[in-house]
This record gives C-alpha cells, sequence and structure tokens, in this order.
C-alpha cells in the first residue's frame, strides 16, 4: 500500500489525529497502531511512519505514565485538524466514532477487570482477580488452586463474567 498522493497522505494523518482527538482515554502506540489495522485504515508501517512524523512535526505529544508512552494532541495538532477536518469524509468520521465507542469499552473493561496468575510451586497457581475504578480497588480477591487449568478457567470466567460473579460473591457474603 502506497500512497499516491499528498490529498490521500494528508487525509492518513488527519485520520490518526481525529482518533487521538476523540479519544477519551489515553492511548499508546501499540493501541493506535492496533485500532488502525484492526479497521483496515492502514498497514502497520504507514501507521509507524505517519505517527513518528506527527510527533516529530509536534502535532502530536505524548507522556509517560507507568513506563508507558500515551499520546495526545498538541495544540498545533488541534488547531491542524481543526482547520481541516472537512478533508475527512464525514462517513468515515462516523465509522470511526462507532467503532472507537466499542473498542474503548473494551480497553476501559481491561483496565478495570483484571484477572491473572502466577505459578507458586509445582502443585499450586495464585490467582488474583480485581475490580478497579479509577484507581481505587472496588474488589480484590486472591484464591490458591491446584492446577494451571483451573487458573487459566477461573481468570477466563471472571473476564467474561465480571458483573455475575461478583454479585454472587457479594450475595454469598451478606446472606443472612
Amino acid at each position: 500500500m502506497f500512497i499516491d498522493n499528498s490529498k490521500e497522505l494528508a487525509q492518513y494523518k488527519l485520520l490518526i489525529l481525529y482518533i487521538l482527538d476523540n479519544a477519551e482515554i489515553p492511548m499508546n502506540n501499540s493501541e493506535i497502531t492496533q485500532f488502525l489495522l484492526e479497521n483496515n485504515y492502514m498497514n502497520y508501517f504507514l501507521a509507524q511512519q505517519f505517527i513518528s512524523e506527527l510527533v516529530s512535526s509536534k502535532f502530536i505529544e505524548f507522556s509517560t505514565e507507568d513506563g508507558q508512552e500515551y499520546y495526545h494532541l498538541s495544540k498545533a495538532g488541534k488547531d491542524t485538524l481543526s482547520f481541516f477536518n472537512d478533508r475527512i469524509p464525514h462517513t468515515l468520521k462516523e465509522e470511526v466514532d462507532k467503532k472507537y465507542q466499542k473498542k474503548k469499552e473494551e480497553m476501559v473493561k481491561d483496565s478495570q477487570i483484571i484477572g491473572n496468575y502466577y505459578k507458586k510451586n509445582d502443585s499450586e497457581y495464585i490467582v488474583n482477580l480485581k475490580v478497579i475504578e479509577k484507581d481505587i480497588t472496588l474488589f480484590s480477591m486472591s484464591l490458591n488452586v491446584v492446577s494451571n487449568k483451573q487458573a487459566k478457567m477461573i481468570c477466563n470466567n471472571w473476564k467474561e463474567n465480571p458483573q455475575e460473579i461478583y454479585k454472587k460473591i457479594i450475595d454469598l457474603l451478606i446472606d443472612e
């Protein structure tokens, strides 16, 4: 996939600016790239090139949090997007908004519902389940299980049905 003209090149860069401008949750390079690839907006190499060029030209800035770089628009990026916003087709913006909303829900769920495990010794695994909202741990539970299979199953079930499992645990705990 090669860019044939400067109009198309500008549209791709504006699309990245548009995505970052509408992102309510900070996105790192891999999240931006994954979003672009999953939705067939551009290939990996173009995504990396355009992100790099937008950073170099100071349209995108990044901040570091927990060792991870999160991208956001600079004032110049916002001004540029505002000025050239009409160069992104309206239908494309609607599509991006809809797909980003779905992606945002997944990202929020992934950051709020945590289920992981580690091997303690040959016959024990520790499973940690958490619900975190706005940096506050609402629920945390550690379980000791006997197999890798059980640990994986618990984590998968937790990530698939956190509300239902949480409700059952609370109901059992407050049952009179």
